[in-house]
């Protein structure tokens, strides 16, 4: 009797024998074409619900502001612009599958310009740390044109999918900062009858990177190979921010503003903060530096990073939740050794951070070649459980390095 009863799938009725595996459970069976047509079911809604879970952490920009604020000392500005665009961003990209009407909403790139050490990075890093979205950091000085010695474009997208864990899906929502965005800058003076091809020839590589398209983009970097396999990722949603120093500059906003440094000047000019020309910083004055109008079009928010005043790097060095001071305190604690740090010394600090004129980055610099002979001979002396930086202290390590004496008020 038990011969003649067909053992059958229970979802397509398919026959035992039409089957390649008929797989039994208690009171049922399913084959393998029901198998995979299931994954694939369960596969596509996952990445529907991913995709709209991911509109994960979207802030409002008073939020992503206030966020920053923690992480950020100063650069209101351009904490406000940062927040407005990476909003818009990303509400843009949770829009495109639930609009009904013929508007799209174009994608709004970033550059940034300001001094070193004035927190270009750190910006793009705390927005992106927000967000939890894939965030890389390139350098444009080693790109070069295909073909020449160097890095092609597409090996900033490679970082992207490794920052990704290589899925694809996070890697199209993803942020990339480019650093250095100056340095490939057209060389309108350089005599040379050779190709630029780590100028112009990059700006014209990107452009359709910035953009939005599908590249083809090697998964170890480097230069592609016929037969390296490729991953395909589309652009379109990946938010590009640059930014770069762009020393010289204030040379062609001071002419677009005609400033002048000696002689009667107009009510207009009297009004302009020449210690800060940075603040009127245009398009047309990064296509007098040497960027191309097509890669300018392509990253249309402009912002600019004020210069660190005394106030603002006394704080760098003492507010955040990662300042250098707590973190010179932390190893010095791993060690059983209180550290201090006495007011006048961090005003000495700032004040040689100052003079070099190199920002946040210079406020570390100072402390270490200050700390160096502390952290040399503090572990291993048992006995010294306490060590105060004072102001005396500071002018010694400083003196010993050859560095000019700072004047104590």
């Amino acid at each position: 009797m038990s011969e003649n009863i067909q053992v059958t799938c229970s979802f397509c009725s398919r026959n035992k024998q039409d089957t390649e595996i008929l797989i039994a459970g208690a009171n049922a069976h399913i084959c393998s074409a029901c198998i995979e047509q299931a994954f694939n079911i369960v596969e596509e809604d996952s990445k529907s619900t991913s995709a709209k879970t991911n509109d994960f952490k979207l802030l409002k920009p008073i939020e992503i502001k206030s966020h920053l604020d923690d992480f950020v000392i100063g650069q209101d500005f351009a904490k406000k612009v940062m927040s407005v665009a990476v909003y818009n961003h990303y509400k843009r990209i949770s829009q495109i599958d639930t609009s009904d009407d013929d508007v799209e909403i174009e994608k709004s790139n970033i550059i940034m310009v300001g001094r070193t050490g004035t927190g270009k990075t750190l910006l793009a890093r705390s927005i992106a740390k927000l967000l939890n979205v894939p965030f890389c950091i390139a350098d444009a000085t080693v790109l070069t044109e295909a073909g020449y010695v160097g890095e092609d474009v597409e090996s900033i997208l490679s970082r992207l999918l490794q920052a990704a864990d290589y899925d694809v899906e996070k890697a199209k929502i993803g942020i990339v900062f480019i650093d250095e965005i100056d340095k490939i800058a057209r060389k309108r003076d350089n005599p040379s009858i050779t190709r630029d091809v780590s100028g112009e020839g990059v700006q014209q590589a990107m452009l359709k990177l910035l953009e939005g398209t599908i590249v083809n983009v090697p998964p170890q970097g480097g230069r592609k190979h016929p037969d390296q396999k490729m991953i395909a990722l589309d652009t379109k949603d990946i938010l590009f921010i640059s930014g770069g120093a762009f020393d010289g500059v204030e040379k062609h906003i001071a002419t677009r503003l005609n400033t002048r440094s000696i002689g009667f000047k107009t009510d207009q000019e009297n009004k302009l903060d020449g210690a800060n020309l940075l603040q009127y910083i245009s398009p047309q004055d990064l296509k007098s530096f040497g960027l191309i109008p097509e890669l300018i079009g392509r990253m249309p928010i402009v912002t600019y990073l004020e210069p660190l005043d005394r106030n603002a790097l006394k704080l760098i060095l003492t507010q955040p939740k990662n300042a250098i001071t707590k973190q010179y305190i932390k190893l010095f604690d791993l060690d059983g050794v209180k550290l201090t740090f006495d007011k006048k010394a961090i005003e000495l600090i700032v004040d040689k951070a100052l003079e070099f004129e190199l920002g946040a980055r210079g406020l570390r610099s100072i402390c270490e070649a200050v700390m160096l002979d502390a952290m040399y001979e503090y572990p291993s002396e048992k006995n010294k459980k306490e060590l105060v930086i004072s102001s005396s202290y500071v002018i010694k390590k400083l003196s010993i390095l050859k560095l000019k004496k700072l004047k104590v008020a």
